[in-house]
């Protein structure tokens, strides 16, 4: 098995909290993949406007504090899961994206150390 992070970067305009049906079926599905071992970790992310972000260049420097406004920087939420393959986590990512709705998650396979 690979762990994947995948990142939830919504297309719902940032501070639309999701509807309560939206959160039940969330829920479902959470308490679902947790159960089966698919899924590691979860969390959703407030608002941008609490953030920043930091950047380094050429060893200088430089804060931004939120909120980020485009909608392509926001990052939702991110899932730390548990699959067989890439095509496996896209396929368990899918699914996520019912429930979440219109957005896009990004998939990164996330290093193991080699058995010693």
């Amino acid at each position: 098995m690979m762990r994947f992070l995948c990142i939830y970067k919504p297309a719902k305009r940032e501070g639309t909290p999701p509807s309560q049906e939206e959160m039940t079926r969330m829920g479902k599905l959470i308490d679902e993949w947790f159960k089966s071992g698919r899924l590691i970790s979860t969390e959703g992310c407030l608002p941008s406007a609490l953030g920043a972000r930091v950047r380094m260049t050429d060893g200088d420097f430089t804060l931004t504090d939120g909120p980020f406004t485009e909608a392509k920087e926001v990052i939702g939420g991110f899932a730390l899961i548990r699959a067989e393959s890439k095509q496996q986590a896209v396929e368990y990512t899918k699914e996520f994206l019912k429930i979440a709705g219109d957005g896009e998650t990004e998939i990164r396979q996330l290093y193991e150390a080699p058995a010693k």
